[in-house]
């Protein structure tokens, strides 16, 4: 097995090069973003490397949901290509990496126990896991309660975290301290992985989880005061008290009532309006959220210029991955409902 360096990258770093060249270009999503209907946009993405994904189902059952969950098909492969070509002493950061999607998967279960959703609504809103998943899926959407769903999780890593948290679901009836309880365990988790590399693997790895640290922490912190008021002592507890270059001073800050705009243009001084953006924060949040990924998806093709030997490059080639797919989630959602183009072209992370 690959241990890293020059001979542990070589093969898997040709393999992702390839998979890099696939990602559309901004000229491409401007065409996807024209296409005339639904219909349209799939006829095109039916003759790019997403076409042998959708034609595994009738065009009858192609709906936008069923769409999305068959693009998330070629990311799902494209992510074990990688984990298990990876050095082996990176594959626990990629794998645990990965796992976001199984959080993902999670909540939507959870969500779907709480409406009263069936197996087969829940089944194509996942993220395409398959036999790299600990979760009995199907057999927690039909236990009929989110504790008796819970216990199907006994042995996973998940049960004790969750369990926790159930008191303060239980008091009440909100998904909403299980939730928090799953994303704060998934990236303390993260950043431990990358804090057992050492050398250019380290640095490299740091490069692309940081500003994805630093970019949830941020928005969860401004969403916790904005949508739901939490006081300075929950918004602490809900953040995580790391960070790379937004400090765990700046995240107190805010939850004690800081400005901010003014600690948000401290952090990301190339963002030119974000006052605009708090003048109604409701609106400008989802605007703010786009530009942080934007800033996220530029730091990650940066990575691609010089050594290329670390895992720098397939996580920065995961994260643009799964940008793009959130953009043709987007793009589909958009289509089905006949949106017009003025609307969500702004919407892009990739164009």
């Amino acid at each position: 097995m690959p241990t890293g360096g020059v001979s542990g990258y070589a093969a898997i770093n040709a393999r992702v090069r390839v998979m890099y060249s696939t990602l559309f270009t901004p000229a491409q999503l401007t065409s996807l973003t024209e296409t005339a209907d639904l219909n349209g946009l799939l006829a095109f993405l039916k003759n790019t490397a997403y076409g042998p994904y959708l034609d595994r189902v009738k065009d009858k059952e192609l709906t936008p949901r069923r769409a999305v969950f068959q693009l998330k098909g070629r990311l799902a492969d494209e992510n074990s290509t990688i984990i298990h070509n990876v050095p082996e002493t990176t594959r626990p950061l990629i794998s645990q990496f990965y796992r976001i999607n199984e959080i993902d998967n999670l909540k939507a279960i959870l969500r779907g126990i709480i409406t009263g959703a069936s197996w087969n609504q829940i089944r194509f809103v996942l993220f395409p896991l398959g036999s790299m998943t600990v979760l009995p899926g199907q057999a927690m959407a039909e236990a009929g309660s989110v504790a008796a769903a819970l216990e199907l999780l006994r042995g996973t890593v998940y049960y004790d975290t969750l369990s926790f948290a159930m008191k303060r679901f239980t008091a009440e009836q909100n998904l909403f301290p299980l939730e928090v309880a799953l994303d704060l365990f998934y990236w303390r988790k993260l950043w431990e992985e990358v804090k057992q590399l050492s050398g250019d693997d380290r640095v490299q790895a740091m490069r692309i989880i940081g500003p994805l640290v630093d970019f949830n922490n941020l928005m969860w912190v401004i969403r916790y005061r904005v949508y739901h008021q939490l006081s300075e002592e929950e918004l602490i507890n809900y953040t995580l008290p790391f960070g790379y270059h937004v400090s765990d001073e700046s995240i107190r800050a805010i939850a004690a009532g800081a400005d901010m705009p003014s600690i948000v243009s401290q952090n990301y001084p190339g963002l030119s309006n974000v006052e605009e953006l708090f003048v109604e924060p409701r609106r400008g949040l989802p605007k703010l959220e786009i530009e942080l990924k934007r800033d996220v998806a530029e730091k990650c093709r940066a990575v691609f210029l010089g050594n290329p030997f670390h895992v720098g490059i397939p996580l920065a080639f995961l994260v643009l991955a799964d940008f793009e797919i959130q953009d043709l989630t987007m793009l589909i959602e958009a289509k089905s409902t006949q949106a017009e183009i003025k609307d969500f072209r702004p919407l892009l992370l990739m164009g």
